[in-house]
């Protein structure tokens, strides 16, 4: 009987074993979402701020940059915000 014993108790460990490898899994998976936005946030400001200097320089005014600019701010806001509604 004593191998019987000795499979039921590898069961358990490498259930465990599994769960510590998923553990492990999310949270990278985690990491590499918020490091995503260490690209993204910045991405998103310099799109919007360079589509207003393009529509400034098209339409001969000097104020749609910063609208851009702003826009661009807001959808890198948004793109955290479904980020860290994402992870929980």
């Amino acid at each position: 009987m004593p191998p019987d014993n000795q499979q039921e108790d590898q069961k358990p460990n490498q259930e465990n074993d599994q769960g510590n490898d998923r553990d492990k899994k999310n949270a990278y998976v985690q990491m590499a979402n918020y490091a995503q936005l260490a690209i993204v946030f910045p991405a998103a400001t310099l799109i919007g701020w360079l589509i207003g200097v393009g529509l400034d320089r098209w339409l001969h005014t000097s104020w749609i940059y910063i609208v851009g600019l702003i826009l661009g701010v807001v959808a890198g806001f948004v793109e955290l915000i479904r980020t860290a509604n994402a992870n929980k």
